[in-house]
Protein backbone atom coordinates (compact mmCIF):
# COMPACT_ATOMS: atom_id res chain seq x y z
CA UNK A 1 0.00 0.00 0.00
CA UNK A 2 1.38 3.37 -1.04
CA UNK A 3 1.65 5.90 1.75
CA UNK A 4 2.86 9.48 1.88
CA UNK A 5 3.44 10.77 5.39
CA UNK A 6 4.00 14.45 6.07
CA UNK A 7 5.77 15.95 9.05
CA UNK A 8 7.02 19.34 10.17
CA UNK A 9 3.84 21.36 10.30
CA UNK A 10 3.00 23.62 13.21
CA UNK A 11 2.50 27.17 14.41
CA UNK A 12 4.90 29.93 13.38
CA UNK A 13 4.88 33.71 13.44
CA UNK A 14 4.65 35.71 10.26
CA UNK A 15 8.07 36.13 8.73
CA UNK A 16 9.28 32.85 10.13
CA UNK A 17 10.21 29.56 8.50
CA UNK A 18 9.11 25.94 8.53
CA UNK A 19 10.34 22.86 6.75
CA UNK A 20 7.89 20.16 5.75
CA UNK A 21 9.04 16.64 4.99
CA UNK A 22 7.25 13.79 3.27
CA UNK A 23 8.29 10.15 3.46
CA UNK A 24 6.93 7.75 0.87
CA UNK A 25 6.51 4.03 1.44
CA UNK A 26 5.05 1.11 -0.43
CA UNK A 27 6.40 2.32 -3.75
CA UNK A 28 9.48 4.05 -5.07
CA UNK A 29 8.88 7.55 -6.40
CA UNK A 30 12.33 7.87 -7.91
CA UNK A 31 10.82 8.02 -11.39
CA UNK A 32 7.78 10.06 -10.42
CA UNK A 33 7.09 13.73 -9.91
CA UNK A 34 6.18 14.79 -6.40
CA UNK A 35 4.97 17.98 -4.85
CA UNK A 36 2.81 19.88 -2.41
CA UNK A 37 -0.79 21.06 -2.53
CA UNK A 38 -2.47 23.11 0.18
CA UNK A 39 -6.01 23.86 1.23
CA UNK A 40 -7.09 26.69 3.49
CA UNK A 41 -10.44 26.65 5.32
CA UNK A 42 -13.27 27.50 2.99
CA UNK A 43 -11.01 27.64 -0.05
CA UNK A 44 -10.22 25.36 -2.94
CA UNK A 45 -7.08 23.32 -3.13
CA UNK A 46 -4.11 25.34 -4.32
CA UNK A 47 -0.99 24.12 -6.09
CA UNK A 48 2.16 24.97 -4.13
CA UNK A 49 5.16 23.26 -5.73
CA UNK A 50 6.25 20.26 -7.75
CA UNK A 51 9.55 18.66 -8.68
CA UNK A 52 10.43 16.31 -11.51
CA UNK A 53 11.62 12.79 -10.87
CA UNK A 54 15.27 13.77 -11.26
CA UNK A 55 14.96 16.90 -9.14
CA UNK A 56 16.29 18.94 -12.02
CA UNK A 57 13.17 21.00 -12.62
CA UNK A 58 10.71 22.62 -10.26
CA UNK A 59 7.43 24.48 -10.57
CA UNK A 60 5.89 26.84 -8.04
CA UNK A 61 2.53 28.47 -7.54
CA UNK A 62 2.54 32.24 -7.95
CA UNK A 63 1.69 32.78 -4.29
CA UNK A 64 4.87 31.09 -3.04
CA UNK A 65 7.47 31.86 -5.70
CA UNK A 66 10.67 33.18 -4.22
CA UNK A 67 9.73 32.08 -0.69
CA UNK A 68 9.31 28.30 -0.87
CA UNK A 69 11.76 25.68 -2.14
CA UNK A 70 10.94 22.07 -2.97
CA UNK A 71 13.61 19.38 -2.96
CA UNK A 72 13.83 15.60 -2.97
CA UNK A 73 16.05 12.71 -2.04
CA UNK A 74 15.34 9.72 -4.25
CA UNK A 75 17.57 7.45 -2.21
CA UNK A 76 15.46 8.14 0.85
CA UNK A 77 12.17 8.37 -1.09
CA UNK A 78 11.43 11.77 0.44
CA UNK A 79 10.41 15.24 -0.67
CA UNK A 80 10.75 18.41 1.39
CA UNK A 81 9.30 21.91 1.29
CA UNK A 82 11.31 24.73 2.81
CA UNK A 83 9.00 27.64 3.58
CA UNK A 84 10.49 31.05 4.33
CA UNK A 85 9.00 34.50 4.91
CA UNK A 86 5.72 32.90 5.91
CA UNK A 87 2.55 34.95 5.81
CA UNK A 88 -0.83 34.58 7.47
CA UNK A 89 -2.30 33.64 4.09
CA UNK A 90 -0.01 30.59 3.97
CA UNK A 91 -2.10 29.04 6.74
CA UNK A 92 -3.51 25.79 5.38
CA UNK A 93 -3.32 22.03 5.47
CA UNK A 94 -0.37 21.01 3.30
CA UNK A 95 -0.58 17.74 1.40
CA UNK A 96 2.33 15.80 -0.02
CA UNK A 97 1.42 14.46 -3.46
CA UNK A 98 2.93 12.16 -6.05
CA UNK A 99 2.07 11.11 -9.56
CA UNK A 100 3.00 8.26 -11.87
CA UNK A 101 4.41 10.60 -14.52
CA UNK A 102 7.92 11.89 -14.08
CA UNK A 103 7.26 15.50 -15.03
CA UNK A 104 5.74 18.09 -12.76
CA UNK A 105 2.18 19.36 -13.06
CA UNK A 106 0.51 22.49 -11.74
CA UNK A 107 -2.93 21.00 -11.24
CA UNK A 108 -3.99 19.21 -8.09
CA UNK A 109 -6.16 17.02 -10.31
CA UNK A 110 -3.16 15.24 -11.80
CA UNK A 111 -1.67 13.67 -8.71
CA UNK A 112 -2.70 10.11 -7.93
CA UNK A 113 -1.13 9.79 -4.51
CA UNK A 114 -1.90 11.97 -1.48
CA UNK A 115 -0.78 12.12 2.12
CA UNK A 116 -3.09 12.85 5.03
CA UNK A 117 -1.90 16.43 5.32
CA UNK A 118 -0.16 18.51 7.95
CA UNK A 119 -1.43 21.77 9.40
CA UNK A 120 0.60 24.94 9.01
CA UNK A 121 -0.62 27.96 10.93
CA UNK A 122 1.01 31.37 10.54
CA UNK A 123 0.11 33.96 13.14
CA UNK A 124 0.17 37.62 12.18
Amino acid sequence: QVQLEESGGGLVQAGGSLRLSCAASGRSFSRSAMGWIRQAPGKEREFVASITWSGEYTLYGDAVKGRFTVSRDNGANTVDLQMNSLRAEDTAVYYCVGRDAGYYDGSSLNYEYWGQGTQVTVSS
